[in-house]
């Protein structure tokens, strides 16, 4: 014996029955085959549709069933040669006439009580069972049509109606076992009571109908055919990364079904396993494939997570007061009050301190739930004991589950931390002593964000997607665009990073692609964008809230740099070759700080004191192993070096100024170079990475440009310049008659920091520095004398991109 069961996108249409009616002849053998079938896709919700529009008096209950008809006798149509539509035409005729006799009914009495409910959704198997038996009859499959009311007796709670297990299996067995025939089909889904009243089994109540019979018939093959290759290791519209999971067990299949995976109806595994059968799950569309063998015990994969689920729409039900501490029946009474409403709880969980009890259930339930619960408390709220039912909505359940997550440690840390580090919060837990299941209670709207990090973390051991968010496309952000593009391939054989591009902006244009920008378009795609709005593009990123999120600011602007903190409280790490914010207040810059270690983020701007040299993270690796900074001193200008380093008074000052931000070293405006506040900005971030709380005012500058080169555009400051090129050739000349060499130095020392051009002698350590390189030396207390020295190009767009995209690898690493 076995039993197949078809779902009703399988037999939605004529071309999907056909499909159907192949897959039942490969599968035919000498033993009795049973098929068990649903209503064709969709129409079940139009058959209740139109039996709630008839009680209401809505008169186009009429049309409802005119499509229901017209869908039913169109597949006959198509299926069916002409010469053998008679029949099954006038049986699905008659049957739509007795539904609409029901219908007018319900009309004429406004009335749809359960009763009546089970008996409009029956039609819904029964047509589509009929036609089924009529197209394989055609085509040379005898078959016995078996209505299933006459074999699966339940109770009488009409639309969810429990099945009399005993009296079914004794009516099952000794039917089939006396039947001539090696082809049966049933409708799935329907029952009747005792008195032969129509009643259903409950949504997805097919799948239970064959697991019913599969039982009572000791099958030796029990199938779910739907449109789907198995049970997934998550649901594959939130996660396209997600697989089929090949076996699994029989209590793994239930929590994962409990927990909303759909593929299979959880009442369908009882009674297979009660008398330990399997059952296989495999797609209509794709019958090749392996499918998901459910059954008594898993073997073993590997894998300590079988699959990830969730619960959408769920409401937090919370009893508290000091009155039910060490006081028995509190829980008793409020299960008792919920179970007579029939509200189903499908989450518990309950403080040590016995102050608190949480349930979560259905948010259509909430209204039933918070009633019955305050008046069965309705004495001890009056006297202040316990509190009136808080409910909160907007929830959802995520559970990961699996057989070989007992006693196996670690598991719900790492959970919770990659929760955490996405800033997802956790309202509630819960984890049974079976240690099969850990479920969690979070916003709704952090579901698709949830399951994509837990999947990542626990199945998908190829690579890591990061989604960026980039604000600038200058000349470093350009190149920073080149190098991600370059070096995907690498980033994700070798670091296992998939590095997508999802927001890009600059000054005046900005673009989203959930899939990735193509880096290779990407200012065609940003041309096409829409207009900058530094406002909507944040909201844009917070609303995406998409796992494994940086935001990089390739900029020099303030508004920008004033958006990370409502980006650290979404939990999303901020990269920034923008000074600003390190640079800003003492206050603004330890709340940045704060903000970032609180909501589990990064905030790294390694790029804001030397390009690409790695200054900041040397720095924090001192500290961080308890060196203490006493001096730094620092050629931190690689334009300045730059410009001092190509000056010999042969040639203008303001040429070679020129000639630095021609060549990418400046600032969008050089002034922010040469008048030394940009060097100012680094030895204070330095001062406060080494723990110093400085604040920009403190800092000396002993500038060499005179006042009125700072005044008017960036050509008035040129042409302003180069009127004082006497000036600049004096101090050139003043160190070159020593033998010395001009360098703009950055010092800290004693808490104390100054920043201004020196004359230094070739003993120096300064000295010997060329180009645009920058240099650092620390002196600490491991390095009294002999410092530790940090040298390389200090400016650049190439190294300065260089540096952000070492940041991102950073972040993107945690």
């Amino acid at each position: 014996m076995q039993v197949l069961k078809f779902g009703g996108s399988s037999v939605a249409n004529e071309k999907n029955i056909k499909q159907v009616s192949s897959i039942i002849r490969n599968a035919l053998s000498k033993d009795k085959t049973i098929i068990v079938v649903s209503a064709l896709g969709g129409i079940t919700d139009l058959l209740l549709q139109a039996g709630s529009m008839a009680s209401n008096a809505d008169n186009e209950y009429k049309q409802k069933l005119a499509e229901i008809k017209e869908r039913h006798l169109e597949t006959v149509r198509l299926l069916l040669p002409l010469t053998h539509q008679s029949s099954i035409l006038s049986a699905v005729i008659q049957l739509n006439n007795e539904l609409e006799d029901i219908c007018n009914g319900i009309y004429l009495l406004g009335e749809l009580s359960d009763r009546i409910k089970d008996r409009v959704a029956s039609f819904g198997e029964i047509l589509s069972s009929r036609i089924l038996s009529s197209y394989l009859e055609v085509t040379g499959l005898d078959n016995t049509w078996v209505d299933a009311r006459q074999l699966i007796i339940t109770d009488s709670r009409y639309t969810r109606a429990h099945v009399q297990q005993e009296i079914t299996e004794k009516y099952i067995r000794n039917y089939f076992q006396s039947a001539i025939g090696h082809l049966f089909i049933l409708p799935g889904f329907i029952a009747s009571n005792e008195q032969g009243h129509t009643t259903t089994l409950g949504r997805g109540g097919s799948d239970y109908t064959a697991a019913l019979v599969g039982a009572a018939t000791n099958a030796t093959e029990v199938e779910i055919w739907t449109d789907v290759p198995g049970m997934m290791t998550a649901d594959p519209r939130l996660v396209p990364h997600a697989r089929t999971i090949d076996n699994i067990s029989f209590q793994e299949a239930m929590e994962l079904s409990h927990f909303g995976a759909k593929v299979i109806y959880p009442p369908t595994i009882q009674p297979l396993l009660n008398k330990n059968l399997s059952v296989w799950v495999k797609n209509t569309f794709a019958p090749e494939l392996h499918g998901t063998l459910i059954h008594a015990h898993t073997q073993s994969d590997g894998s300590i997570i079988r699959g990830i689920s969730s619960i959408s729409k769920v409401a937090l039900c919370s009893l508290e007061g000091s009155g039910m501490v060490g006081i028995p029946g509190f829980s008793k009474r409020l299960f008792d009050a919920l179970a007579r409403q029939s509200i189903n709880v499908i989450f518990i969980t309950q403080a040590s301190s016995e102050h608190t009890i949480c349930v979560g259930i259905d948010e259509g339930a909430i209204r039933q739930a918070k009633q019955v619960v305050d008046e069965e408390f309705k004495n001890e709220i009056k006297e202040g004991r316990v509190n009136p039912l808080d409910i909160e909505t907007g929830l959802a359940i995520v559970a990961l589950v699996g057989d070989h997550m007992k006693s196996h440690t670690g598991i719900s840390g790492k959970m919770f931390g990659a929760l955490g580090r996405n800033g997802i919060n956790v309202r509630a837990i819960a984890q049974g002593s079976s240690e099969r299941n850990i479920s969690t209670v979070i916003n709704a709207s952090d579901v698709r964000k949830a399951i994509n990090v837990l999947h990542e973390d626990f199945f998908e051991t190829t690579y890591k997607q990061i989604n960026l968010f980039i604000v600038g496309t200058g000349n470093v952000g350009k190149r920073l665009l080149h190098q991600l593009e370059q070096q995907f391939q690498y980033l994700q054989k070798h670091l296992r990073l998939q590095v997508r591009v999802i927001g890009l902006a600059n000054s005046r244009k900005m673009v989203f692609d959930d899939k990735g920008i193509r880096l290779s378009q990407w200012g065609e795609a940003l041309d096409n964008g829409l207009k900058m709005n530094l406002h909507d593009f944040i909201e844009e990123i917070q609303s995406k809230n998409l796992r494994n999120s940086i935001f990089v600011d390739v900029t020099a602007n303030e508004s920008v740099s004033m958006c990370y903190d409502a980006l650290f409280r979404k939990s999303i790490s901020v990269v920034a070759c923008n000074k600003i914010a390190a640079s800003s207040s003492l206050h603004n810059y330890q709340q940045l700080k704060d903000l970032a270690r609180e909501y589990n983020c990064l905030f790294l701007f390694e790029t804001n004191v030397g390009a690409g040299l790695p200054v900041i993270n040397t720095l924090n690796d001192l500290v961080s192993s308890g060196d203490t900074i006493q001096t730094i001193e620092a050629v931190l200008s690689g334009t300045l070096n730059f410009v001092f380093n190509n000056y010999n008074g042969e040639r203008s000052f303001a040429s070679v100024v020129r000639q630095a931000q021609e060549e990418g070293y400046t600032e969008p405006d050089p002034r922010l170079d040469l008048s030394g506040k940009d060097v100012m900005r680094k030895i204070l971030i330095l001062a406060r990475e080494a723990g110093y709380p400085l604040e920009m005012d403190a800092i000396s500058n002993n500038s060499f440009l005179p006042p009125s080169c700072m005044n008017g555009s960036v050509e008035d400051f040129y042409k302003e310049m180069e009127k004082y090129e006497s000036h600049f050739r004096q101090l050139y000349e003043e160190a070159a008659k020593d033998h010395k060499k001009l360098k703009y130095v950055a010092s800290f020392k004693d808490g104390k920091a100054a920043v201004g051009l020196q004359h230094i002698d070739a003993a120096h350590n300064l000295y010997h520095l060329y180009g645009k390189d920058n240099v650092v030396l620390f002196y600490t207390t491991r390095y009294p004398e002999q410092p530790l020295v940090v040298k390389g190009a200090g400016a650049g767009a190439d190294v300065t991109a260089s540096g952000v995209f070492a940041d991102i690898v950073r972040a993107a690493r945690i």
